[in-house]
């Protein structure tokens, strides 16, 4: 299905809050949206791949059907809805609803205004946040982070993308704050999706794994990946063909995810060096799919690398598992409107 964009008119000011708030999460493999009330319980929810050609136009149909198809399950039509969170990645510039550098999304190379598009075209108020922090958020009120006043969320899918909780606050810096996948974790090191040399997520994040994984498959390395992933019928190497190779024991999926966790404890350990962070919180489709095992090994390759080793910072899994990141979306509601 596809969205217009120019159909639909914002609720008008002064008409009554409806009590439900709809939240989305927009990923490089999957949009996910949610219908939340006031005690964040789950009423409704819908998944669809993320578009892997076209541009901004395209994502935001996708996204507003997605919502629409939440909304249904819940019992709802979106224009009943309170208003509808957006976690985003990229640049984010809330007070514009404008995403910019989105570069795990199909041609997200310049700005585009997804808040005031996803408004008219739901009809509904929209706010929008940075993917990761609204869910870092979520993980620190309602999940793993709850006991803490500080913590970093880092947050492994397509990207590595992390948030930022300091002193009981979100803290967002200019509009950018918190993105750890691009932290060096190597001088001159691999190419990283952004375009930079040495990135975390250049080792970390499932795409730059995907592409090192067919880069060595073309130099003649063996591997079940690619035969899983059509199994599974997928056109891209998602988390769960990631978990199912290493249940097979699979060498370059054991290779490509040991590279990772060593780039992650290097990240880790030079972001919580500078902040002296109680928590850190792990989550993401791989962090997810993977599960403890691999919260442990980060764990232990965080370690050695922190000033004050013998002082680490608890290492959870996200407790609010795949919905997280739109639940978090949800709690956006109370912020800046577009109409």
């Amino acid at each position: 299905m596809s969205a217009n964009l120019s159909s639909a008119t914002a609720r008008p000011t002064g008409a009554p809050p409806a009590p439900l708030v709809g939240g989305l999460d927009l990923g490089g493999t999957k949009v996910q949206a949610v219908v939340v009330d006031n005690a964040h319980t789950v009423l409704g929810a819908a998944r669809q791949p993320t578009p892997t050609r076209g541009g901004p136009p395209d994502v935001a149909a996708v996204m507003a059907d997605t919502m629409r198809a939440a909304a249904q399950a819940a019992g709802v039509p979106p224009a009943d809805l309170r208003g509808v969170g957006i976690g985003s990645p990229g640049a984010v510039d809330a007070a514009a609803g404008t995403v910019s550098g989105a570069g795990n999304l199909p041609g997200w190379t310049g700005t585009y205004a997804l808040g005031p598009a996803l408004a008219a075209t739901l009809g509904v108020p929209v706010h929008l946040g940075n993917d990761v922090q609204v869910a870092t958020r979520a993980e620190f009120e309602l999940g793993a982070g709850r006991p803490f006043t500080s913590l970093l969320g880092v947050f492994c899918g397509t990207g590595v993308g992390g948030g930022l909780i300091l002193d009981g606050r979100p803290w967002l810096g200019r509009g950018a704050a918190g993105e750890i996948g691009h932290i060096v974790v190597r001088l001159g090191g691999a190419r990283c999706p952004c375009g930079r040399r040495g990135c975390l997520e250049a080792y970390a994040g499932r795409g730059a794994m995907e592409t090192r994984a067919r880069h060595l498959v073309q130099r003649g390395r063996s591997t079940n990946l690619f035969q899983i992933m059509e199994r599974r019928g997928r056109t891209r190497l998602a988390s769960g063909v990631f978990a199912q190779a290493l249940a097979r024991k699979d060498v370059l999926a054991t290779r490509l995810v040991d590279r990772a966790v060593r780039a992650l404890g290097a990240g880790i350990a030079s972001a919580v060096n500078l902040l002296d962070l109680e928590a850190v919180v792990i989550g993401g489709g791989l962090g997810l799919r993977l599960g403890e095992p691999f919260v442990e090994a980060v764990r232990k390759a965080t370690v050695p690398h922190l000033f004050v080793p013998d002082r680490p910072p608890a290492m959870l899994l996200a407790e609010l598992g795949d919905l997280g990141g739109a639940i978090g979306a949800g709690l956006l509601v109370e912020t800046t409107q577009f109409r």
